[in-house]
């Protein structure tokens, strides 16, 4: 599989040694509920795994933003309900971490989008989240979803829409916002979703795991 992370990212990570690439969810402070949907993220690795033969660890990790051990991760997840607050340290950090390859896929599971959008701003106060066009790439992986992000679950009768922080011509950090991407990925009994839209969800996660991964 080729990886189009910078060339320090994967010495950090230990890549070559552990032949297995890993991703995390992210921990982060303010009192929101950051482990929220404890099985999305095995079920939609196990499910890229199969179907895009990606190769990533079945453990995901989590990491706090401060952390050197953030760069182990090409691919940091962060989802939630409630409010989102990163220190001074998390913002260079996530700043340098993202700037030098990592990618960043912030899933609003209801209740995250004005705190994330505050945060976001004070690590790339020069850049706004921007919706990206049906068009773009990340929606035209393995899977292809023309009219962009699928329904998962109805909160405020709003549309799916995803967003995206372009630094330089690339993204690096994806937020899909009024999806409910995460929930989508749960074990079947957690919400009792019909099938299709699960295999939406999933086919919609694995897009961005192989947007993240292997999109030039």
């Amino acid at each position: 599989m080729k990886f189009k992370l910078s060339f320090w990212v994967f010495l950090l990570a230990g890549f070559t040694l552990w032949g297995q690439v890993k991703i995390a969810k992210v921990k982060y402070q303010g009192g929101g509920d950051w482990y929220a949907n404890k099985t999305s993220l095995p079920n939609l690795i196990a499910f890229s795994n199969q179907i895009i033969k990606l190769g990533i660890s079945l453990t995901p990790e989590t990491v706090e933003l401060a952390s050197t051990s953030l760069f182990r991760y090409p691919f940091i997840y962060l989802t939630g309900h409630g409010n989102v607050s990163f220190t001074n340290d998390e913002i260079q950090n996530l700043r340098t971490y993202l700037i030098g390859g990592g990618f960043l896929h912030i899933d609003d599971n209801y209740g995250l989008d004005v705190s994330i959008r505050r945060e976001m701003k004070k690590v790339f106060p020069e850049l706004s989240f921007v919706e990206l066009p049906f068009s773009h790439p990340i929606y035209h992986q393995k899977f292809d979803f023309s009219a962009g992000l699928p329904k998962i679950h109805e909160h405020d009768g709003k549309p799916a829409q995803g967003f995206g922080l372009i630094y330089k011509g690339r993204l690096l950090c994806f937020y899909s916002y009024e999806t409910d991407l995460g929930n989508g990925w749960e074990d079947p009994e957690t919400y009792n979703d019909p099938q299709e839209k699960r295999e939406l969800a999933l086919k919609m996660g694995a897009n961005i795991l192989q947007y993240a991964f292997m999109h030039p």
